[in-house]
Protein backbone atom coordinates (compact mmCIF):
# COMPACT_ATOMS: atom_id res chain seq x y z
CA UNK A 1 0.00 0.00 0.00
CA UNK A 2 1.45 3.34 -1.08
CA UNK A 3 1.12 6.41 1.14
CA UNK A 4 1.12 9.93 -0.26
CA UNK A 5 4.03 11.91 1.25
CA UNK A 6 3.39 15.61 1.73
CA UNK A 7 6.37 17.90 2.35
CA UNK A 8 5.64 21.11 4.25
CA UNK A 9 7.99 23.67 5.81
CA UNK A 10 6.99 25.62 8.92
CA UNK A 11 8.51 28.56 10.73
CA UNK A 12 8.43 29.71 14.34
CA UNK A 13 8.73 33.47 14.03
CA UNK A 14 9.98 34.80 17.36
CA UNK A 15 9.55 38.47 18.24
CA UNK A 16 11.74 40.64 20.48
CA UNK A 17 9.61 39.68 23.51
CA UNK A 18 10.22 35.94 22.95
CA UNK A 19 6.70 35.25 21.68
CA UNK A 20 5.94 32.87 18.80
CA UNK A 21 3.56 33.66 15.95
CA UNK A 22 0.76 31.20 15.25
CA UNK A 23 -1.91 31.41 12.55
CA UNK A 24 -5.43 30.04 12.61
CA UNK A 25 -6.41 27.99 9.56
CA UNK A 26 -9.27 29.81 7.81
CA UNK A 27 -12.69 28.37 7.02
CA UNK A 28 -12.74 26.25 3.89
CA UNK A 29 -9.30 24.70 4.46
CA UNK A 30 -8.73 21.29 5.98
CA UNK A 31 -8.38 21.48 9.76
CA UNK A 32 -10.05 24.93 9.72
CA UNK A 33 -9.96 26.68 13.09
CA UNK A 34 -6.79 24.96 14.29
CA UNK A 35 -3.67 27.01 15.03
CA UNK A 36 -0.36 26.31 13.31
CA UNK A 37 3.08 27.69 12.65
CA UNK A 38 3.18 29.67 9.38
CA UNK A 39 4.54 27.97 6.29
CA UNK A 40 3.26 25.74 3.54
CA UNK A 41 3.82 23.05 0.98
CA UNK A 42 7.24 22.67 -0.58
CA UNK A 43 6.82 22.97 -4.35
CA UNK A 44 8.63 20.70 -6.81
CA UNK A 45 12.25 21.81 -7.18
CA UNK A 46 12.13 23.98 -4.04
CA UNK A 47 14.27 23.63 -0.95
CA UNK A 48 12.44 24.04 2.39
CA UNK A 49 14.13 27.41 2.98
CA UNK A 50 12.98 28.71 -0.41
CA UNK A 51 9.46 27.52 0.35
CA UNK A 52 9.39 29.39 3.65
CA UNK A 53 10.71 32.60 2.12
CA UNK A 54 7.92 32.42 -0.50
CA UNK A 55 5.19 31.38 1.93
CA UNK A 56 6.05 34.00 4.57
CA UNK A 57 5.92 36.71 1.89
CA UNK A 58 2.58 35.45 0.54
CA UNK A 59 0.91 34.75 3.90
CA UNK A 60 2.36 37.48 6.13
CA UNK A 61 3.89 40.11 3.85
CA UNK A 62 7.39 39.82 5.33
CA UNK A 63 10.76 39.31 3.69
CA UNK A 64 13.01 36.69 5.24
CA UNK A 65 16.60 35.98 4.24
CA UNK A 66 17.71 32.38 4.07
CA UNK A 67 20.54 32.95 6.57
CA UNK A 68 17.92 34.01 9.14
CA UNK A 69 16.20 30.59 9.03
CA UNK A 70 17.64 28.14 11.55
CA UNK A 71 16.41 24.52 11.49
CA UNK A 72 15.16 23.40 14.91
CA UNK A 73 13.37 20.05 14.54
CA UNK A 74 10.86 18.26 12.33
CA UNK A 75 7.50 16.55 12.51
CA UNK A 76 6.65 13.22 10.91
CA UNK A 77 2.96 12.39 11.24
CA UNK A 78 0.57 9.99 9.53
CA UNK A 79 -2.85 11.42 8.81
CA UNK A 80 -5.66 9.28 7.46
CA UNK A 81 -4.89 9.87 3.77
CA UNK A 82 -1.28 11.13 3.71
CA UNK A 83 1.97 11.27 5.66
CA UNK A 84 3.31 14.70 6.56
CA UNK A 85 7.01 15.48 6.85
CA UNK A 86 7.57 19.02 8.15
CA UNK A 87 10.85 20.69 9.12
CA UNK A 88 10.42 23.52 11.63
CA UNK A 89 12.71 26.52 11.34
CA UNK A 90 13.18 29.39 13.78
CA UNK A 91 13.39 32.98 12.55
CA UNK A 92 14.08 36.04 14.71
CA UNK A 93 14.81 38.58 11.94
CA UNK A 94 12.70 39.70 9.00
CA UNK A 95 11.84 42.84 7.10
CA UNK A 96 8.36 44.36 7.10
CA UNK A 97 5.39 44.08 9.41
CA UNK A 98 3.57 40.81 10.00
CA UNK A 99 0.00 41.06 8.74
CA UNK A 100 -2.55 38.43 7.70
CA UNK A 101 -2.83 38.23 3.91
CA UNK A 102 -4.93 35.07 3.56
CA UNK A 103 -7.86 35.81 5.89
CA UNK A 104 -6.17 33.96 8.75
CA UNK A 105 -6.12 35.15 12.36
CA UNK A 106 -2.68 35.69 13.88
CA UNK A 107 -1.51 35.64 17.50
CA UNK A 108 1.82 36.20 19.22
CA UNK A 109 1.94 33.65 22.03
CA UNK A 110 4.36 32.72 24.80
CA UNK A 111 5.56 29.12 24.51
CA UNK A 112 3.98 28.15 27.84
CA UNK A 113 0.60 29.26 26.40
CA UNK A 114 0.86 27.41 23.05
CA UNK A 115 -0.95 24.34 24.39
CA UNK A 116 -4.03 26.54 24.98
CA UNK A 117 -4.51 26.75 21.20
CA UNK A 118 -5.75 23.61 19.43
CA UNK A 119 -3.22 22.58 16.77
CA UNK A 120 -3.03 19.88 14.10
CA UNK A 121 -1.53 16.66 15.51
CA UNK A 122 1.73 17.17 13.57
CA UNK A 123 2.31 20.60 15.17
CA UNK A 124 1.69 19.65 18.81
CA UNK A 125 5.01 17.79 19.43
CA UNK A 126 6.94 20.83 18.15
CA UNK A 127 5.86 22.91 21.15
CA UNK A 128 8.25 21.18 23.57
CA UNK A 129 11.19 21.87 21.25
CA UNK A 130 10.31 25.57 21.16
CA UNK A 131 9.85 25.68 24.92
CA UNK A 132 13.33 24.23 25.37
CA UNK A 133 14.79 26.84 23.00
CA UNK A 134 13.03 29.78 24.62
Amino acid sequence: MSVKLVLVAACALIDADGRVLIAQRPDGKSMAGLWEFPGGKIEAGERPEQSLIRELQEELGIAVKEECLAPLTFASHSYLDFHLLMPLYVCRRWEGFVEPREEQKLKWVRTNDLRNYPMPPADEPLISHLATLL
